[in-house]
């Protein structure tokens, strides 16, 4: 099979989650290319980047013994990915300072603003140099792109954020899928307790029989669960956490408060 390669695009944090999964299971790097849609050069470097050495330690008989292997961590290869884009070519107005984008979560998470408020609101105070000020469409890719702490689940205004031309009609046939997210307890919009949990899948490359990523995040310690499952349709997942209901047993009630999708 010849793998369609992706151009002009960088891998995601998602992606690299997936690539340290499959070298865990003893993918190839051209097998991983494949699954991911990537050339085997992009994985390879990738790979390289994001390799480092760790020890463990083990006591026998009394005395310490160190081993020492190497392993590829996806948080180690995104930092120097983000480090190595702040060096390259001209820099994007998200590196030249931490003090907008540390305010910008602090407004959205905190005080569940908009982009479009934190943008307004900082332009009309003036509480940062304009350079630093980006537009609202570049506030919403560095979202996706995971620059910010903020992600799309705490965006509840994005569920209706239309771009799209508003000829298009909706359809009739929309499934209700439950409480909207805008109906979570405040406890946690707020983080100020453990056990509230956003769950997602991640899909790779869109084969058919391609397996899926499903991800679990606790929203006060970002913690992250992440499972191979079958696909994304109802039943495996559901199989995956009854699986995790199982594996908490009693401790279920204080771990798992309440999960959205």
């Amino acid at each position: 099979d010849t793998t369609e390669s992706i151009k002009g695009k960088h891998l995601t944090q998602d992606e690299r989650a997936q690539i340290a999964i499959l070298k865990r299971e003893n993918y190839s790097n051209r097998q991983i290319a494949e699954r991911l849609g990537r050339v085997p050069q992009t994985i390879n470097n990738e790979i390289n980047r994001g390799t480092v050495k760790q020890m463990r330690r083990q006591k026998q008989n009394g005395k310490t013994y160190d081993y020492y292997h190497t392993v590829y961590d996806p948080d180690s290869a995104h930092a120097a990915y983000m480090e190595n884009r702040k060096r390259c070519g001209r820099r994007p107005k998200w590196s030249l300072s931490d003090a907008f984008v540390d305010w910008a979560d602090t407004q959205m998470l905190d005080h569940h603003w908009s982009p479009d408020a934190v943008i307004g609101v900082a332009k009309q105070r003036d509480l940062f140099p304009v350079s630093l000020i980006p537009c609202t469409t570049t506030l919403y890719n560095w979202i996706d792109r995971q620059i910010l702490r903020t992600k799309n689940m705490d965006l509840t205004e994005k569920l209706h954020r239309n771009t799209k031309s508003k000829r298009r009609k909706a359809p009739g046939h929309k499934r209700k899928m439950g409480p909207s997210i805008s109906e979570r307890p405040d406890a946690v919009n707020t983080r100020e307790t453990f056990g509230h949990w956003e769950i997602d899948t991640v899909i790779g490359a869109k084969h058919k029989h391609d397996a899926v990523l499903l991800t679990l995040a606790e929203r006060q310690t970002r913690f992250e669960v992440i499972l191979k499952i079958d696909g994304k349709a109802a039943q495996p997942v559901t199989q995956a956490v009854a699986s995790l209901v199982e594996r908490a047993g009693a401790h279920m009630p204080s771990l798992f408060q309440t999960i959205t999708s």
